[in-house]
């Protein structure tokens, strides 16, 4: 009898072993499901770049309502920030155009570059714009109001490497609204979409 007990104990301990042995295999095939889950959710997941102008500062501004004119020089930050992504963000030349009512005033270019990841490159431009391509009849109207608004649009195309093996292609465009207060020669407000 004592062959038949060890012989039952030792099929009970393989039993126990196996049970054992399925427990830490379901244990670490659901611990791999919640790691790449939370990757794919949170790493992986690629969010298209901003893409902004900032901090404008006025050289000059000179304006004549009887005219209608204006002449102004300033400089600004242009700001690509890939802050919400795993990856660096390799994006090509590209440029930025300044519009008064769909008149492009003047267009500035952008060198290829690259934002890393998690981080916010800023370079900076000088731009200076005139009224010569302005036609419009109401343009008169709005600077002796004493406000001229301008728009600055942009397009860069790149893509996002996460972990050097993904690559995503994402676009970030720029759409801002630039308004001056012609009596300051000042900025009076910078709204970027």
């Amino acid at each position: 009898m004592g062959d038949a007990e060890s012989l039952h104990s030792a099929d009970e301990l393989k039993r126990q072993k196996k049970i054992k042995l399925a427990i830490y295999i379901t244990i670490f095939v659901v611990f791999q499901i919640i790691v790449i889950t939370t990757m794919s959710l949170t790493v992986m997941k690629v969010k298209t770049p901003r893409f902004r102008l900032g901090n404008i500062n006025v050289e000059s501004f000179v304006s004549d309502s009887a005219a209608p004119s204006f002449d102004t020089k300033f400089t600004t930050q242009i700001k690509i920030k890939n802050s919400a992504n795993w990856g660096s963000y390799k994006f090509n030349a590209a440029n930025i155009t300044f519009l008064h009512q769909g008149a492009t005033l003047a267009v500035i270019d952008i060198a290829k570059g690259k934002a890393g990841w998690l981080s916010t490159i800023k370079r900076n431009a000088e731009v200076s714009l005139n009224s010569n391509a302005i036609t419009g009849s109401n343009f008169g109207t709005e600077l002796s109001s004493g406000v001229l608004t301008l728009n600055s649009v942009g397009r860069l195309n790149g893509k996002v490497a996460i972990m050097f093996i993904m690559k995503k292609k994402k676009a970030a465009n720029m759409n801002c609204t630039i308004a001056f207060d012609v009596t300051a020669k000042t900025l009076k407000s910078l709204e970027c979409k």
